[in-house]
């Protein structure tokens, strides 16, 4: 038996029509419900609270239904599709499941590339190195500021035999390696190149990402060396260098994460972070770089909070959003610069101490928000976290929830499956519409820059971190263990990362032999260059710097010297 198909095309007036019927039907079956069986219902039993919020404080009606699709269709659109709202590629997990990217980072670079080996031997496919607090702020180990701070949050990295440590054994074309670092990024992307180089592997194949997003920096994480201006060049620079050298790695890796630790609603992470990509675009496009060049590599960091149809909503929203603003505002012509592609990290501001265990659910259901909402690459928070670096043992935990994700329970097997949803749809939508609103505003205050200098980013985050905090406080924000099942004979035994006492004087030991070593000649010259190139703001920083790292010159001396051409940033408070 055939059945024949015959596929007919409404123009658009007649959609329209359908549509409207739609709408004013499903309308009018919503209000006699709402005068009928809700309203006796209620009466009976009336409902817990007045007024419901999502996650971000978004009022959340009782039922949705078709009146709240999108009248366009195209705005939801197929996966792989103008305007991506269903996900950046066609096949999605089908063809490629997310990369697992458990973050590693303590100690020495050795003691950081042994849990690297551990983790790619438990199963997992791409790495990701979290830097000590001298290091991301661009001081060398043996500063007096960094005294007690040497890998105690991060692994080391002074000079470049640090960074050829840290990657010892591990074949840097195949896979790939994200560099959570900011202020001091492009140092470490330098050293990342010298040894590929210095392995003689093809610049072209290497994959990953920099961070390497100092505007967020100033708006919500406040880890800086120079003021914004400078420190916006140094980024435009890895990006046009990128372009031309590195065709899969992306020098910057925009973050919303950081927003939405410091106190920022979903909305805020994603509507900050797209203020924040037209600033770098609108950078790299006035150096004369065409956007078709660069785009491609623009790779975004963004939070998976617990309010679970919110945030895949939120996921999607920015995936169209920025299609949208990279064809209409910049000019992108090729697919790939229009597709927003991202990490995921579950929430490490939601752990607690209390019930730490509990944190395992917290994450699960986090990580399962990232897969809905079709991100690329996902971390997954150790249970331990809220205490210190994360044990072997909850790393490995974290890296199987995902895999129990990938691999149990036939998620990905189908593209976004909440795609449809009459609530998740509503959200998307209102997602969107704030991501606008809040554009319009930045752009209202004299952009990006204007609007840092001036606290604008700043206050709205820290109003809406109050208002949380508030919330929590009364209960009314319900957190398990903290303000709701409070367990006050709880008995918190778990194991615990412990640092190496030692390891810290065996870095600035390695460091000053390593200054000693050095050829003299060839470090005054490197850092001469670096002098002049950073005095011209027409010159590319990147060769300069890669020339420096290979004379062994170490990120305090580079960072201490551009000061001097650069300047330090200091932030107006803001109450």
């Amino acid at each position: 038996m055939t059945t024949e198909y015959t596929e007919t095309h409404a123009t658009p007036e007649e959609l329209r029509l359908v549509t409207d019927a739609l709408f004013s039907r499903a309308e009018a079956d919503l209000e006699e419900w709402e005068n009928n069986e809700l309203a006796d219902f209620v009466k009976r039993a009336p409902e817990s609270q007045e007024n419901y919020l999502s996650g971000a404080g978004m009022p959340v009606k009782r039922v949705y239904g078709p009146q709240d699709l999108p009248e366009n269709w195209g705005e939801i659109g197929l996966p792989g599709q103008y305007p991506y709202t269903r996900g950046p590629y066609p096949t999605m997990y089908r063809g490629r499941k997310w990369t697992m990217r458990q973050i590693a980072g303590f100690g020495q670079a050795e003691e950081t590339n042994k849990r690297f080996q551990y983790l790619i031997a438990q199963g997992q496919t791409g790495l990701s190195v979290d830097f000590d607090m001298p290091t991301l702020m661009g001081l060398d180990s043996d500063d007096e500021m960094s005294l007690g701070e040497v890998g105690r949050e991060g692994v080391a990295i002074d000079v470049l035999p640090d960074m050829a440590a840290l990657f010892d054994g591990i074949d840097l074309e195949n896979i790939s390696v994200s560099m959570t670092i900011n202020p001091s990024a492009w140092i470490l992307l330098a050293m990342y190149i010298a040894v590929a180089e210095d392995r003689g592997m093809d610049l072209n194949k290497l994959s990953g990402t920099i961070q390497n997003d100092i505007l967020k920096e100033y708006v919500a994480q406040k880890e800086w060396i120079f003021p914004v201006r400078p420190s916006m060049r140094i980024v435009r620079d890895c990006i046009a260098y990128g372009s031309q050298h590195l065709a899969r790695y992306n020098p910057v890796n925009i973050s919303g994460y950081h927003i939405s630790e410091a106190g920022g609603s979903a909305v805020q992470e994603v509507a900050f972070t797209m203020a924040i990509t037209k600033a770098y675009v609108e950078d790299v496009v006035a150096a004369g770089i065409d956007v078709d060049d660069f785009a491609s590599r623009l790779s975004f960091f963004f939070v998976s909070q617990a309010d679970m149809f919110e945030e895949v909503a939120k996921f999607r929203a920015v995936r169209r959003y920025y299609a949208k603003m990279m064809k209409e505002h910049f000019g992108a012509k090729k697919p790939n610069s229009m597709r927003l592609r991202f990490h995921a990290q579950t929430a490490a501001a939601t752990l607690t101490k209390p019930q730490p265990m509990v944190n395992i659910v917290r994450t699960a259901i986090q990580a399962l928000s990232a897969v809905l909402g079709g991100a690329q690459s996902i971390h997954t928070n150790g249970l331990d976290e809220a205490y210190t670096i994360p044990s072997e043992m909850a790393m490995k935990l974290a890296l199987r929830t995902q895999q129990i994700i990938a691999d149990e329970t036939n998620i990905p097997n189908v593209i976004d499956p909440l795609g449809g949803s009459y609530y998740v749809e509503a959200l998307t939508n209102q997602i969107e519409d704030g991501i606008q609103a809040y554009m319009d505003k930045v752009e209202a205050i004299g952009g990006v820059v204007a609007a840092i200098e001036q606290g604008f980013f700043q206050k709205e985050i820290s109003d809406t971190a109050y208002d949380y905090a508030r919330r929590k406080a009364s209960g009314d924000r319900p957190v398990i263990g903290v303000n709701k099942y409070v367990d006050e004979q709880e008995d918190q035994k778990i194991e615990v990362h412990k640092l190496d006492p030692e390891s810290e004087a065996r870095q600035i030991t390695r460091l000053k032999q390593v200054r000693a070593d050095r050829d003299p000649e060839r470090a005054r010259a490197a850092m001469n260059t670096l002098l002049t190139a950073a005095r011209d703001e027409a010159v590319n920083l990147m060769p300069a710097t890669i020339e420096a790292v290979r004379a062994h010159l170490s990120m305090g001396e580079i960072t201490g010297a551009l000061r001097d051409v650069f300047g330090s940033y200091q932030e107006t408070p803001v109450f």
